[in-house]
Order: C-alpha cells, then sequence, then structure tokens
C-alpha cells in the first residue's frame, strides 16, 4: 500500500521524553463473528485457527508483547472456553515482575446481561482498569492480523498531547463502508468519525481512498472512564459501542488525534510489508490472509525473528512427506507440498499439496490433490480426493474420491458456500 497523499503528512514528532507512563492494554475479544460461520460456531472469532499454527488472538496479543507491553486482560464473552485454553496453555508471561495476560470473563456486573457493544465491555469491567490504576489505556482489538510497533503509536499520542488516539489507515472507498472513517486537519487531529457510512469521505488529494480506523484506540484513563460513564448514563439509543457512540461523540470536545499507521515501523521489517492489516470479518477476508501466507515471498512475513509471532503449541513431531513411487497403472505417487504452510505432525503421505495451509496433525493420502485450501487440525483428506478452495474446520474426515471446490452447485446442497469458497464445519461427518 502506498503512502498518504502530501496532504496528510502527519506531523513530525520526537519519540516521548517525559516519564514512562503506566500502562494496561485491553484487547476485546468477546465477538460472535458471525460473518465468519461456521468456523465460529464453537470458539469466539479471536480463537479462530490461521496460518496452521496461530489463532488469531496472537498476532495482537505478539503485537504488545513485542513492543514492551506486559500487562495484558483480554476480555472475553462469546464462546471462550476455546480461547481461554489458549491463553492459558501459551500466554504465560513473569508473574514475578508483575507481567501478565489474563482473560476476563463478561461479569455482569451492572445485571445479567451480556455486553451490548465495545464499550460497554469496557464498561462492566471498569474495576479492571481502576484496580490497575494506569495512565494510560490501550485498547486494542483482538481478530484482526497485522504488525505494528504499539509504543510508536503511544509516542505519538504522549506528544500529541491527545486525549485518545485513533490507529488508522487508508483504504479503497468501497471498502472503507465496513469501518469507521476518518476525517483529519494537518496535523492530524480528528474533525469527524463517521461508522460504516454508506458515503465515505475520500481522502483530500487521494480519490478513490478514505482513511478508516482500525479498531485500535489509546485513551488517557480518566478521559476514557469519564467517556465510559457519560455513554452509560447519557442519551437513549446508544449502543454503547466505540465507533458509533463514544469517538463521534467526543469530536470537537476532546483532543481526538489519528495515528498513521502507514508510518509505523517494526525492527526487520521489509518494505513490502508497511502497512499489511486484514480484518478477517468474512470467510473472503479469511480465506485471503492465510493465501498470503502461502506466497513465495508473502507480503505478511512470519519468518522475521525480531518480531516473532507467539503461539502455543502442543508438543508434535514434525511434518512428514513420504512415498516416491510408481503406483498402480504406472502413476506415480509422491507425497509433496509446493508454496503451502504444513503444521507440526502432519503427513503428506503421497498426495499433492500447493496453495494450502493445513495445520497440526492434517493427513492428505495417496493421491490427493489439496489446492488452495485451508485444513484445521485433525482433518484427514481420502485417497483420490481433489479439493479445491475449501476451508476445512477441525476433525473432519474426506472419504476417498470425493470432489469439493469444482461443482459449487452440488457442494452448496451440503455445506455453505461463500464468495466460491467452501466451508465444512467442524466434525462434519460425512456418513
Amino acid at each position: 500500500m502506498s503512502e498518504l497523499s502530501p496532504v496528510l503528512a502527519p506531523p513530525k514528532f520526537r519519540p516521548h521524553q517525559g516519564p514512562v507512563p503506566r500502562v494496561l492494554a485491553l484487547v476485546l475479544a468477546g465477538g460472535e463473528g458471525r460473518r465468519l460461520w461456521p468456523l465460529t460456531q464453537d470458539r469466539a472469532k479471536p480463537a479462530v485457527p490461521i496460518g496452521g499454527r496461530y489463532r488469531l488472538i496472537d498476532f495482537v496479543l505478539s503485537n504488545l508483547v513485542n513492543s514492551g507491553f506486559h500487562k495484558i486482560k483480554v476480555l472475553t464473552q462469546y464462546m471462550s472456553d476455546s480461547l481461554n485454553n489458549h491463553l492459558v496453555r501459551g500466554w504465560h508471561l513473569a508473574a514475578m515482575l508483575d507481567q501478565y495476560v489474563e482473560a476476563v470473563p463478561a461479569q455482569q456486573r451492572r445485571g445479567r446481561e451480556w455486553f451490548k457493544g465495545s464499550a460497554d465491555a469496557i464498561f462492566q469491567s471498569l474495576n479492571v482498569i481502576t484496580d490497575e490504576d494506569p495512565d494510560v489505556v490501550l485498547v486494542f482489538g483482538g481478530d484482526h492480523v497485522y504488525k505494528m510497533d504499539v509504543r510508536q503509536m503511544l509516542d505519538f499520542h504522549l506528544e500529541s498531547d491527545a486525549d485518545c488516539t485513533v490507529a488508522a489507515i487508508p483504504v479503497p472507498v468501497e471498502e472503507a463502508r465496513a469501518f469507521g472513517v476518518i476525517e483529519v486537519d494537518e496535523s492530524w487531529r480528528i474533525l469527524s468519525f463517521s461508522e460504516k457510512p454508506e458515503v465515505p469521505r475520500e481522502i483530500p488529494g487521494r480519490p478513490g481512498f478514505a482513511l478508516a480506523s482500525m479498531g485500535n484506540y489509546i485513551f488517557n484513563t480518566r478521559v476514557l472512564v469519564d467517556e465510559l460513564l457519560r455513554d452509560a448514563e447519557g442519551k437513549l439509543g446508544s449502543q454503547h459501542d466505540f465507533g458509533r457512540n463514544i469517538l463521534p461523540d467526543m469530536v470537537g470536545k476532546r483532543r481526538l488525534y489519528a495515528y498513521d499507521f502507514m508510518r509505523n515501523a517494526i525492527p526487520g521489517m521489509d518494505e513490502r510489508e508497511r502497512g499489511y492489516w486484514r480484518d478477517v470479518g468474512t470467510i473472503q477476508q479469511y480465506f485471503l490472509a492465510n493465501m498470503d501466507l502461502t506466497q513465495i515471498v508473502p507480503v505478511f512475513n512470519l519468518y522475521n525473528p525480531r518480531w516473532p509471532l507467539h503461539t502455543w503449541m502442543r508438543p508434535l513431531p514434525p511434518a512428514k512427506f513420504v512415498f516416491d513411487e510408481d503406483g498402480p497403472g504406472g502413476v506415480r505417487r509422491v507425497g509433496y507440498a509446493t508454496n503451502s504452510l504444513v503444521s507440526e505432525g502432519s503427513i503428506v503421505s503421497g498426495g499433492h499439496v500447493s496453495e494450502s495451509v493445513l495445520g497440526p496433525r492434517v493427513r492428505v493420502n495417496s493421491y490427493a490433490h489439496v489446492h488452495q485450501s485451508i485444513l484445521h487440525e485433525g482433518v484427514d483428506i481420502g485417497r483420490h480426493c481433489r479439493i479445491r478452495r475449501t476451508i476445512i474446520d477441525k476433525n473432519v474426515r474426506i472419504p476417498a474420491n470425493t470432489e469439493i471446490g469444482f461443482d459449487l452447485e452440488a457442494d452448496t446442497r451440503r455445506f455453505q458456500v461463500i464468495d466460491g469458497i467452501v466451508v465444512i464445519p467442524k466434525n462434519y461427518d460425512f456418513g
């Protein structure tokens, strides 16, 4: 993605030179993720597997930890068991140094209601903030694919003397309708904030692009608490959401700034990776995010040792590729994978995998061909199967000689087909 026009060149600022503030990070991870169904029928959206061995929440947690922020509360709600297990097993920081990643379930402190919106999720967890008593609160989403040095955003927030800072990125206008759209002045102070507008305002001097909120915010603690209280006790009809209510109401009343994500740089970053960000809110975007990783030189680089992507993985043997021999009728039986990610414990046994992502303990049997597909943990592809542009969730056994992704009309009678992508739910039984 190219840089913003000079009209929106951000102000120059120095890394913050003053006292280091006390920082608490809150990760919003209670989303239902309806547009990712059926991948979310049994798990929260941030717990959806991606890239074979990771979960969506690993991206934001890795960004925070790699940036030096080690007090992290993850606010959970919907189908949280899988997510909680992942956090408990894999995200252990140094308790002796008061460093932690902790899940905070919905506490229903204001009655027997679930979170009504993103702001309400934090309002119902205000005790988490008051107990920690930070100077600054990071409020980040738990389901986006990107790399970000959050400290650079914090420096901008502090040097701008902002009450709240919103991470922003230019996106095509036709995509901007799915996001909060921001207008800024020459100093990047926010002039307007519109959540999912029908007609997004274009960036001055850059037709076809709008400035979109990434759903990541930095608040001065007192400001955050005051705004949450005002929203909770204010006008009827509020959806108690940051994008729909809190931020638009702050415009012109608070020092509200946008942070240009295109300027963010992490150690070891290739310039092609600058500005990479995917909101995997739909099956199509989820599919594309995984396919990005299969490229020969992926724009999103998992192999940068200076910015590792942390996760939890049970002890499994290395991936294995077996058979290189002539089979019946002179058909060659070779187990191999090209332009693919193959996770631990997987066996490609005489089959061919191309441009695909295989999770742990996947088996692709003889003469099968898997192309542009995502296979989650424990999937078994029978002999002579042909699988194309398909997402197969955990623990599904595909019977021998099955074809999926070639006749979408037939596939639709059994599975969900979204934007030409077949999705087979977890534990599906072919009978």
